[in-house]
């Protein structure tokens, strides 16, 4: 009985420890702009924290103290509003919106600029229709700035005409701002969904970002890849009337698709590879969402796309060339 008071003790006191410790990163990062009063109010919390610990007895009113204290800074972080209207970087300062009409989807603000550069390009944005009766399938794609644990994801719907309909979730992001991977973790960045043409989307990061991208072709019928569509419409709707902020653990490219997913039926049970994301290949192949005929490693060789995204540079015909070799749709 001695012992398992000891554990948890030590339990609630490391609880206690990461709760200062992220009501004072909070305060820091989404507090007053002033870094003077920023750190003063981070300060006082850590100095109220540590008062408590040390002269309010018995130990559960310090405890009781300390938690009071971040409840109250998680309030008032909770309170804070995302906002749509900011100086926004020209390739997110439009957001699109979109209509069903019967089985046609029409989609404004279709982003399909041209780069010379990440940071030099024209800007071109579109309104385009798909009839969702000729739906053929749903793609995931996966690009790899470096280590190949975590990535960025990207879906996108394959339409009979040969038409290639792309989403990517971002961060929508001001004038001179850059992303930040622990303040992606606060109110930072509000969210953002990308709608694009595969030669934008995809293009910019083999071409011009240097990044390696893969390619894989997902299970799912028809119907569970229209739902999934519209679901993503309700949200892009959604947030054209409020923004939402993106959260890199709750929020983020790969965790909301999975929130997509779960909606329409047919997300896999909440896995540590979805956090990981540099591994969902990895869950999917467990699950036969994807070609499952190869090895996993053989699947990911065929899958890479980047020597043909580079090769096909600003065609017409990019989404198709990028296809071209890759395992057929399970």
């Amino acid at each position: 009985m001695r012992l398992s008071r000891v554990i948890l003790r030590l339990v609630i006191s490391l609880a206690l420890a990461i709760a200062i410790l992220w009501a004072g990163a909070a305060l820091w990062i989404d507090g007053p702009e002033s870094r003077v009063l920023a750190g003063a109010l981070v300060g006082a919390i850590v100095l109220i924290a540590g008062l408590a610990a040390v002269l309010l007895r018995p130990w559960s009113k310090a405890v009781l103290a300390i938690f009071a204290c971040c409840a109250i800074v998680l309030g008032w972080w909770l309170s804070i509003a995302p906002s749509n209207t900011r100086d926004w970087r020209p390739d997110v300062a439009r957001l699109p919106t979109a209509s069903v009409d019967g089985s046609l989807l029409t989609i404004r603000n279709v982003r399909n600029f041209t780069y010379r550069s990440d940071q030099d390009f024209s800007e071109r944005w579109e309104t385009r229709s798909y009839d969702l009766d000729t739906l053929v399938g749903v793609d995931l794609l996966i690009s790899f700035w470096g280590p190949t644990l975590y990535g960025h994801t990207i879906t996108s719907w394959e339409f009979a005409d040969g038409g290639h309909l792309a989403v990517s979730i971002e961060t929508r992001k001001e004038k001179g701002e850059e992303y930040s991977a622990l303040k992606g973790f606060f109110r930072q960045y509000e969210l953002y969904y990308v709608i694009a043409d595969e030669r934008d989307v995809v293009g910019l990061r083999t071409n011009h970002l240097g990044e390696t991208v893969q390619l894989y072709r997902i299970r799912a019928s028809a119907d569970k890849g229209r739902a999934l569509l519209l679901d993503y419409v309700k949200a892009i709707n959604a947030i054209a009337k409020q923004a939402r902020w993106y959260n890199a653990l709750t929020q983020n490219c790969t965790t909301t698709i999975w929130h997509h997913t779960r909606v329409v039926g047919s997300g896999p049970s909440l896995d540590w590879r979805l956090l990981a994301n540099g591994q969902l290949v990895d869950l999917a192949y467990e699950r036969g969402t994807v070609n499952d005929e190869f090895g996993l490693d053989e699947l990911k060789r065929r899958s890479d796309i980047t020597a043909r995204a580079r090769s096909a540079g600003d065609i017409e015909g990019f989404s198709r060339t990028i296809r071209e070799g890759l395992p057929p749709r399970p």
